[in-house]
């Protein structure tokens, strides 16, 4: 019996209740195969020893195991209030970025005189109070209309969905935290409130300045960022795309998410980019053992869709059930993957026809053939992610000499990576290797198909496709 396997992937966010060495541990043992480190919260202290002992367990478990940094965008806040205040419908209210906390002049944690017009919404609290843009006072000043009762508290969010930031989204505390990242061991880095493919051209150009060589993932939350030309455009552009259910329900309206969420899985799929659902997938186990039959739904949802990696945000970084919580949703997809396959993809579009061409080959034979693995010889991880975006019902074991690349793929639809040495026959040797560690099972006569390339570690060469029986 082969062993079991999840082709999509849990990501699951560190917090108070998990960030300790051996509960990474159990994490990793109990199916997550990246951590997320929310630069909205903590220091870089804590997030130093967050690092080293992923990296630790991630040896000792012997899987790799992908780090996303979560940069926290322009999350503009209000100020510090001297109470709670009480707000109804039809009230005015001045948010000032030079002023403290006066009766109804409440402070702000950004310059919005420089970015907003009168007419545009202006949430406040999730959403909980709604307000509109009436006239910009001063250079620091603008004063709104309250239209529904409400209350306001100390920093809660402000969203601004009509609001174009013109490209300001990264902000000084972003530029420095990129700065912090490009010198630690960092898989990905994502993007918050993306309005622009420009807005990951910035990133990019950063990134490749400090040396880093992480990939990025757009977070879709903006209003923007779903109108569909744009959608497309920044799917292309970036490495991943996050959906962030969260702010983007705010800004754009509930209702909206979903329709969302599939069109950017399927242009993931369709660009060769990795996808990640995201937000409340299991908000219940904050605070209970067991999630809803709403959330397993949910998160079945995901699979049938086709997403490469689901998300647990609160649920393990702040939740009294982490562990429980990552078992339950594993659970889910496993079920889901054998009783719900997804969906064959149409043709994949990267930049690379010649490769694209190789991995729906492979895809159509292993399948054709119901071989036990595809392994990838992938210097860069692109072989191996173009055989995934086909999102074959067959494991995917990718091999590289990049530590990097093996890192980012732990998060690639249905792959296990591994780090060797480039050569001719790195593929076919890790396929033995596996199989005499009865990774396939008690199989007889285990076959695989093998994608590589006559010119072993060059990236780009791959143009060869192999059936063999293991030994």
């Amino acid at each position: 019996m082969a062993t079991i396997f999840k082709r999509t992937k849990i990501l699951a966010t560190l917090g108070p209740p998990t960030s300790s060495e051996a509960t990474i541990n159990e994490l990793i043992r109990a199916g997550v195969n990246g951590f997320r480190l929310n630069f909205s919260h903590g220091s870089n202290d804590e997030r130093d020893n967050q690092i080293l002992w992923i990296r630790a367990q991630s040896k000792e478990v012997g899987k790799p195991v992908a780090i996303l940094q979560d940069l926290q965008g322009p999350k503009i806040r209000l100020g510090v209030l001297k109470e709670n205040i009480t707000v109804l419908a039809g009230d005015e209210l001045v948010l000032d970025y030079a002023a403290e906390h006066t009766g109804l002049t409440l402070p702000v944690q950004y310059n919005l005189a420089e970015k907003v017009k009168p007419g545009e919404m202006l949430y406040i609290f999730d959403g909980k109070v709604q307000t509109v843009v009436t006239e910009i006072m001063s250079e620091t000043a603008i004063k709104i209309r309250v239209k529904n009762d409400g209350v306001l508290m100390s920093k809660k969010g402000i969203n601004l969905p009509d609001t174009n930031f013109g490209g300001d989204i990264i902000t000084k505390k972003d530029v420095e935290d990129i700065e912090y990242g490009a010198k630690q061991d960092i898989d990905y880095v994502a993007l918050s409130f993306v309005q622009s493919a420009d807005d990951i051209h910035a990133l990019r150009q950063m990134l490749v300045s400090l040396g880093s060589t992480a990939q990025i993932v757009a977070k879709i939350e903006t209003k923007a960022a779903i109108q569909p030309d744009v959608m497309e455009e920044v799917v292309k552009a970036s490495d991943g795309v996050m959906v962030a259910r969260g702010d983007l329900a705010v800004e754009a309206g509930a209702e909206v998410v979903p329709i969302v969420q599939r069109r950017i899985i399927a242009l993931c799929r369709k660009y060769g980019k990795l996808s990640i659902v995201a937000t409340q997938m299991m908000a219940s186990m904050v605070d209970s053992p067991q999630p809803t039959r709403a959330e397993v739904g949910d998160v079945a949802t995901a699979v049938s869709q086709g997403a490469d990696v689901v998300m647990l945000s609160d649920e393990t970084a702040n939740g009294k059930y982490p562990l429980e919580t990552v078992i339950a949703m594993k659970k889910v997809i496993l079920y889901t993957q054998e009783n719900s396959l997804v969906s064959p993809a149409d043709d994949v579009l990267t930049n690379h026809a010649q490769r694209d061409a190789i991995a729906a080959a492979a895809v159509s034979l292993a399948e054709h053939l119901n071989v036990d693995a595809i392994v990838a010889e992938t210097k860069s991880g692109a072989t191996a992610i173009n055989i995934a975006a086909y999102r074959p019902n067959i494991r995917i074991i990718s091999v590289s000499s990049e530590l990097r690349v093996a890192q980012q793929l732990a998060l690639s639809y249905a792959n296990r990576s591994f780090v060797r040495p480039d050569g001719g026959t790195a593929g076919l040797s890790l396929a033995n290797e596996l199989n005499g560690e009865k990774f396939f099972g008690d199989k007889q006569n285990v076959r695989v198909v093998i994608v590589s390339g006559k010119q072993p570690g060059l990236i780009g060469a791959t143009d060869t496709i192999r059936v063999r029986v293991l030994e």
